[in-house]
């Protein structure tokens, strides 16, 4: 007998971590996990106890190392050893039935009481979320960094947040020395959220002599070493919290506070500096003390956003109907006609073609699902036409509605058509995927015999579309052919056509999007005073919009020795129908006599815009 294979486990791949971040990582001190192990017992009990009682209050609780005796005092050292210190840690963010103080002597009193009753040894100093940060705003950082090397015995995510931080600013100070000029929390970490799923901090780098390189590279540069810097101090400290490092260079952050960047506003209002070389705190004084106030240029700015922002909003939901809804209420409804067996129709006939097919001459079909379609397909042409121009999330949710309800009977239709002609429908859909070969591939002169060879060498070896369309191509093929010879089964005809759908949908796609492509390559848009316009241009004829904005000015003209003549009034409908005909050239070239022959026509110099 074969030996069964036993499938191995996967294992998580486990990255090193960096020297420099093993460097960073502050040790505790072996007298601290000594007496941690000997006394785990009673701090378990007198955490808990603690915990119960000031559940709302409590942040973390950490064993820290036994203070250094003042000079002079030496004969008291072994009597500090054996005191157990603690850190407790107070959120007085919502304090305001009673001062801070009142709070804090309250609490201390309380706290200090229970330790006694645990253990005489135990020595609590109990600290308010507050204080922690007036001290790290006055340059008192040595809290930070007994915090780092302290044992941690309960904690809400803030010990861990600060311990992580310590070694990310240690291993960020040290790779980059005297350019490290502010480094600051914010976010979560220090708002007052006694719970912090994310640690935010912010790295202020002086960039203001660096001379070898961009500052574009700079800041890209620095941005990916100290993110990695943060990963690893993350996994050190062995937070579960989201490590997000924001890499700032001076330049930049001074451009934002002048432009009144509301990001860096609030982060100078909460942030609090866990390391600042006379940067951040300056900036911070002067905004609570009202002197940096945004400009007028800038409060004008902000105005311009804000409206920039609405316009494209309304832009987005236009094109949720003019691009989404319109052709996933379209592309089936072509796609049922080539099931029937109708060469791939255009988006006007395909409405026309849904009605005499299956409502009135196999009524297969409600005529209500067509009117749906020409309901959607009638609005994308309004927001087209620009008759539209807002549309309410409540009308795309009525359209949302009827779409679902008209997907649903599309997908019963497909099967209703299948299951009326089973056997002539592989002819249908060979046909329509000839068809929709022949227009995949351009050509006008079209051999079906080397339908497969022309298929392989324009669209598959040119990388333009998978192998495995020439396999359902060729499938579908021989399908005909052994249908022909009354081989086929009704399982190999299923098969083949759930291929052929895909191949005729995938084609379809490929068909509008090349489309799409071609016709971006004709577009040129210009600027003169404040209008933009735009020339579309063929082999033959060229389409000027005056104003995109509008559409209402349109010309047409001939080409000529790469010259606009015969400049005469157009309109939309006519430029559309051409659009669908005209021939696209290969490349289209932007002469000097273009400009010359555009400032003819608006009467104003002309500047050619980039297309986006």
């Amino acid at each position: 007998m074969a030996k069964k294979n036993k499938e191995k486990p996967v294992e998580e791949k486990e990255y090193p971590i960096s020297p420099d971040a093993k460097a960073a990582e502050p040790q505790i001190p072996p007298e601290v996990k000594e007496k941690l192990e000997k006394i785990k017992v009673k701090l378990d009990n007198f955490k808990d106890e603690l915990v119960k009682k000031f559940d709302k209050y409590i942040v973390g609780i950490e064993l820290l190392p036994p203070p250094k005796p003042e000079p002079g005092e030496e004969k008291e050292a072994k009597d500090l050893e054996k005191e157990i210190h603690l850190l407790i840690l107070i959120d007085d963010s919502d304090s305001k039935k009673m001062s801070k103080e009142e709070l804090r002597t309250k609490l201390t009193a309380i706290i200090e009481d229970m330790a006694k009753k645990v253990d005489e040894q135990l020595k609590p100093n109990t600290m308010l979320l507050s204080e922690l940060k007036e001290m790290c705003c006055d340059g008192r950082y040595e809290i930070l960094q007994l915090i780092a090397m302290g044992a941690i015995i309960f904690d809400r995510g803030m010990l861990y947040a600060i311990k992580a931080a310590e070694i990310h600013k240690t291993m960020a100070i040290k790779k980059f020395e005297k350019y490290i000029i502010s480094y600051v929390a914010a976010g979560s970490l220090f708002r007052g959220d006694s719970n912090p799923h994310d640690i935010d901090v912010y790295v202020i780098v002086d960039d203001t002599d660096v001379k070898r390189m961009s500052r574009a590279e700079l800041k890209d540069k620095l941005r990916a070493i100290i993110q990695g810097m943060g990963f690893d101090a993350g996994r050190i400290a062995g937070v579960k919290a989201q490590f997000h490092v924001q890499t700032y260079i001076l330049t930049d952050f001074w451009d934002s506070v002048k432009d009144a960047n509301p990001v860096i506003f609030t982060f100078l209002r909460d942030g609090v500096p866990l390391y600042d070389r006379g940067v951040f705190m300056p900036w911070k004084l002067l905004l609570q003390m009202g002197r940096i106030k945004p400009s007028p240029e800038a409060i004008d700015m902000n105005m311009e956003i804000g409206e920039r922002l609405l316009e494209r909003i309304k832009q987005k939901l236009l094109g949720v109907v003019g691009e989404d809804i319109y052709y996933a209420a379209l592309n089936p409804a072509q796609a049922a006609l080539m099931l029937y067996g109708i060469p791939p129709p255009t988006p006007k006939e395909t409405v026309r073609l849904m009605e005499e097919v299956f409502v009135k001459k196999e009524k297969i079909l409600e005529k209500k699902y067509v009117d749906i379609l020409e309901k959607i397909r009638k609005t994308y042409k309004d927001i087209e036409h620009n008759k539209v121009k807002e549309i309410s999330g409540k009308e795309i949710d009525d359209l949302l509605k009827d779409m679902e309800d008209y997907l649903k009977r599309i997908k019963q239709l497909f099967a209703e058509i299948e299951k009326k002609s089973e056997k002539e429908s592989v002819i249908g859909m060979y046909d329509a995927c000839i068809a929709v070969t022949k227009d995949a591939l351009g050509e006008d002169e079209f051999n079906v015999n080397k339908a497969e060879e022309l298929f392989k060498k324009k669209l598959v070896d040119a990388g333009k579309l998978p192998d495995k369309f020439l396999k359902i191509l060729s499938e579908v093929i021989g399908a005909k052919k052994d249908y022909e010879a009354g081989k086929i089964t009704r399982h190999e005809i299923e098969k083949v056509n759930k291929e052929a759908r895909i191949f005729i949908k995938s084609l379809i796609e490929f068909i509008q999007r090349t489309k799409r492509i071609e016709l971006e390559r004709t577009r040129i848009r210009f600027k003169y005073g404040k209008k933009v316009g735009e020339v579309i241009i063929f082999e033959d004829s060229a389409f000027l919009i005056e104003d995109i904005t509008k559409k209402e000015e349109i010309h047409k003209a001939k080409i000529v020795d790469g010259r606009l003549k015969s400049v005469e009034k157009s309109s939309l409908q006519e430029m559309e129908q051409s659009l669908e005909k005209a021939k696209i050239p290969e490349q289209v070239t932007i002469r000097n006599s273009l400009f010359i022959d555009l400032k003819e026509i608006v009467g104003e110099e002309v500047e050619i815009l980039p297309f986006y």
